[in-house]
């Protein structure tokens, strides 16, 4: 990928979870992706999540958890030689806000690896 397309990738993927499409958040991922979150942990008793099928388990158990999901782009940061995306962004869940940061690293345009990293404290958000 070319940073034009990792940065249309991050505005994309911030469009599939604002549109709870996990399909859509999925159909990037290889069938042997790991992920690692401290969401996950808190959802499934486990930060690391091991394969695609095990990521649409979580994610759909996380989704149903959100009654109020919404993220805001902050800003692409792209590394083309190691083809590592970070997605910093504004995480509103259940009417809490965080800043967030998503690493993705992609093998021929598919998501194999990804973590998550939220802020410390809750920020305040202008509706």
């Amino acid at each position: 990928m070319n940073r034009e397309g990792m940065e249309r990738f991050a505005a994309n993927w911030i469009a599939n979870w604002n549109a709870r499409d996990l399909d859509a958040i999925l159909a990037h991922f290889a069938e042997d992706a790991r992920f690692i979150s401290p969401l996950a942990a808190e959802v499934t008793g486990s930060p690391v999540i091991e394969g695609k099928a095990a990521l649409r388990a979580y994610w759909s158990k996380a989704l149903e958890a959100s009654s109020d999901l919404h993220f805001t782009l902050i800003a692409a940061i792209c590394d083309i030689e190691r083809q590592i995306l970070g997605v910093h962004y504004v995480a509103r869940r259940n009417g809490k806000a965080r800043r967030a940061l998503e690493t993705m690293r992609f093998v021929d345009d598919r998501q194999v690896e990804g973590e998550s990293f939220y802020s410390a404290q809750d920020i305040a958000v202008r509706r």
